[in-house]
C-alpha cells in the first residue's frame, strides 16, 4: 500500500529582497509554502551574515505561517531565548556549532519551541544518535551551509536513509527536513530515501511562487507514493 503522507514545503527566505522582506512573507503564504525557514548566519560559523532576531520579529506580525530558525551559528545558546521570541515555533541548531547539544535542545523545549539539530555533510548520523529523545526535527543538509544557490549532494542520500530508518526503527515523532539545493529535479531523490520536509529557496523564487510550491510538493508527492 502507498504512503500516505503529505510532504512539508518549506521555503528559504535567503533569496528574498531584503529590503522587502514584510510583502515577500507575505507572497510565500500566499503561495501555499507549508511554513518560512529564517537562514540565520553569523558570518562565523558560516562566512556569510544575514538576519537577527528583530528582523524576524518585524516579519512575524504580517503572516500566520509558521517560522523556523535555523541557526548557522556559533555559541547558539547565547541567544536561543531571542528566537523563540521574535516567533520562531522550531530553532534548529547545528550538531557541530555547540559542545553540550543535549543541553541546548532541552533548553529550546524549555522555551517553549520545538527543537531542531542540522548535521552537515561530513557530519555522521551518529553525532545525533544519543540526543535523538530531544530532537523534534532532524535537517540533514545536502549542501554546505553559508551560501544559497549550491547544488544539491545527491551522496547525502545515504544519510537521508539512515536517519529515516533509525527515527522508524525508535518509532520516534521527528519530522525529517532536507535542505540545500532541492528543485523538482532533486526532490524525488530525497523523499525516496526518507525525508518528508523538504527546504527550498532558489527554486521557489526563480519563476511564481505558488507555481513553484504547487511544482514541488507534486514531484515530492509521487516520489513517495
Amino acid at each position: 500500500m502507498a504512503e500516505t503522507v503529505s510532504p512539508v514545503v518549506v521555503a528559504s527566505v535567503l533569496p528574498a529582497d531584503f529590503a522587502e522582506l514584510g510583502s515577500q512573507v507575505q507572497e510565500i503564504e500566499k503561495a501555499g509554502v507549508d511554513r518560512i525557514q529564517w537562514d540565520v548566519m553569523d558570518g562565523d560559523f558560516v562566512p556569510n551574515i544575514t538576519f537577527g532576531p528583530d528582523v524576524i520579529a518585524a516579519c512575524r506580525g504580517r503572516v500566520d505561517i509558521g517560522f523556523e530558525a535555523h541557526l548557522m551559528v556559533s555559541e547558539p545558546d547565547r541567544m536561543l531565548t531571542r528566537w523563540v521570541e521574535a516567533g520562531c515555533e522550531i530553532v534548529i541548531v547545528h550538531a557541530e556549532a555547540t559542545p553540550h547539544l543535549h543541553r541546548t535542545l532541552g533548553r529550546i523545549r524549555e522555551l517553549g519551541a520545538r527543537a531542531g539539530v542540522a548535521l552537515n555533510p561530513a557530519t555522521p548520523l551518529a553525532a545525533v544518535e544519543h540526543v535523538l529523545d530531544l530532537v523534534d526535527l532532524l535537517l540533514v543538509m545536502t549542501v554546505n551551509p553559508g551560501f544559497g544557490g549550491q547544488a544539491y549532494l545527491a551522496g547525502m542520500e545515504r544519510k537521508i536513509a539512515a536517519a529515516r530508518g533509525e527515527i522508524d526503527r525508535r518509532g520516534l515523532d521527528i519530522e525529517l527536513e532536507v535542505d540545500g539545493g532541492i528543485g523538482t529535479t532533486t526532490i524525488g531523490g530525497a523523499a525516496r530515501a526518507g525525508a518528508r520536509v523538504f527546504c527550498a529557496g532558489s527554486a521557489l523564487f526563480a519563476r511564481t511562487m505558488a507555481d513553484s510550491a504547487r511544482a514541488l510538493r507534486t514531484a515530492a508527492e509521487e516520489a513517495i507514493a
